[in-house]
């Protein structure tokens, strides 16, 4: 489709919808007002799998620790361990 048959369509001016693609041509290689880069989507994908497999690490390991609780708070119920530490703080080397 032709820029003048689009500025028909659209009822605007040529020249306009030429500015309009030489803008969005050079927007390309710069982000919109924080005059950054634009990053390619590759390396966009590649960080949400990143940031994919980290919440799921951070997952587990919140799920460990919450299992930890539970089996210091089950072992101090049976008196397994104590409340008490071992050693007063003078004692630690």
């Amino acid at each position: 489709m032709s820029v003048s048959l689009v500025a028909r369509k659209y009822d605007v001016n040529p020249s306009l919808v030429f500015t309009w693609r030489r803008l969005m041509k050079a927007g390309a290689l710069v982000a919109a007002g924080a005059e950054d880069q634009v990053v390619p989507l590759s390396e966009v994908k590649v960080l949400k799998a990143k940031i994919r497999e980290l919440e799921r690490l951070l997952g587990k390991k919140t799920m460990e620790v919450e299992i930890l609780k539970d089996a210091i708070e089950i072992a101090r119920e049976k008196k397994l361990i104590s409340r008490v530490p071992f050693f007063k703080k003078d004692d630690i080397p």
